[in-house]
């Protein structure tokens, strides 16, 4: 199995974490990107401790330590009163209790690691430019094409490319996402333009009828990431990248207690996006003969439980850990996906039920009695580096 060839499409966070953990198992990795060159956007990630220890199991630990915030506290507000609903102690608590830390940090910083080892890995793993249209199974393996013409041969395909996935289109026929009725904005703030009442909280969602307001301080504290959440018709573009003024936020989120409106006011005019939210249902199976996915092209989520990443390292650390048990490639899929799909699909379904709480008609009455978080679904419990594959 070792001499395994293995195709990777897409160089997001799954695609990375699934390559470095083959690597780390002894196996060859081809990862095929559709971007011109590799990045993340600007925006912000919550490392739970089940993603921390996918993290240690990869090896990039430390760098990702020294990159990222610890939060001491986190809190449910009142949108219009900034009143503290349910407050969540955090600090070491999370390392005590399920032997690893608890991370806020940038993106592009967990992206950048991953690529870094992996490159340093094997230095031609990434090829850039690679927009998948299709694949050929024989008895040879698979072999993937790409849009520039180029084809690779490999005895295994992993779709990670996302919500959107060509691989998994490819594989079941292409689907209608369904309009959640959600809009969404993210932005970054630096801090120091802030008052200390509105960085006095690491971590923060203010809740209210049909609407949200999450933020969490990143980088050692000079930043703050937000996403903002509004019902409303009309819009329906799905991308990271779409600009947005932050005079249309302000106006959205206009009568809002100061620790919401005194940072979306401090956004920088080219740090503010938007998108519409569309809702995939679960599938029955991620695996098609030799092809299967990871991440959100096998799950996508909604952004309501903060757990996209978090399960997409899981799946690439549960991946690779599958193929180093198995004796063929069918065998290893069959332990990813069966060891993966209950899992990935609750946290889904949760995602749906988060959107619902937080936006809630009465925010003045959500109390310890209604606060579900990760935690307390009991996500934070688990360990990919050592789950039963």
């Amino acid at each position: 199995m070792k001499e395994a060839r293995i195709i990777i499409i897409g160089a997001g966070m799954g695609g990375l974490a699934a390559a470095l953990a083959m690597q780390r198992a002894g196996f060859r990795v081809s990862v095929h990107e559709q971007a011109p060159e590799l990045g993340e956007v600007g925006a912000g990630l919550t490392i739970s401790p089940n993603a921390t220890h996918a993290i240690e199991y990869l090896g990039i630990g430390k760098e990702i330590a020294e990159r990222a915030v610890i939060p001491e506290r986190q809190a449910m507000i009142h949108y219009r009163t900034g009143k503290i609903l349910v407050e969540t102690k955090r600090g070491n608590k999370p390392k005590e209790q399920y032997g690893a830390d608890y991370y806020q940090m940038h993106r592009a910083d967990l992206h950048s690691a991953l690529t870094a080892r992996v490159t340093k890995n094997d230095s031609a793993a990434i090829n850039l430019n690679h927009s998948f249209v299709g694949c050929q199974e024989s008895d040879d393996g698979v072999t993937a094409f790409f849009n520039n013409g180029d084809k690779t041969n490999g005895d295994v395909l992993i779709g990670c490319d996302g919500a959107r996935s060509a691989v998994r289109s490819w594989m079941f026929g292409p689907e209608a996402p369904k309009f959640t009725g959600n809009i969404a904005w993210r932005g970054l703030v630096p801090t120091d333009g802030l008052s200390k009442d509105a960085t006095a909280l690491h971590s923060a969602v203010a809740i209210a009828p049909r609407k949200a307001f999450t933020r969490y301080i990143i980088r050692g504290g000079t930043i703050i990431n937000y996403v903002a959440f509004s019902r409303k018709s009309g819009w329906k573009q799905e991308g990271w990248s779409i600009r947005s003024e932050v005079s249309e936020l302000l106006e959205e989120f206009d009568g809002w207690h100061p620790l919401v409106s005194e940072i979306i006011a401090g956004t920088p005019p080219d740090q503010c996006f938007k998108w519409a939210l569309f809702d995939r249902d679960p599938i029955d199976e991620w695996t098609k003969g030799s092809v299967s996915l990871l991440g959100d092209a096998a799950h996508p989520m909604l952004p309501f439980l903060g757990m996209g990443a978090a399960m997409a390292l899981e799946d690439g650390v549960v991946l690779a850990r599958a193929f180093e048990a198995s004796g063929t490639i069918e065998e290893a899929l069959k332990r990813y996906e069966r060891a993966r799909k209950e899992r990935c699909n609750f946290v889904l379904l949760q995602s749906r039920v988060a959107r619902e709480r937080i936006q809630g008609d009465q925010p003045e009455e959500y109390d310890d009695n209604k606060h579900k978080n990760e935690e307390s679904l009991g996500l934070f419990d688990y360990n990919p580096g050592s789950v039963a594959v």
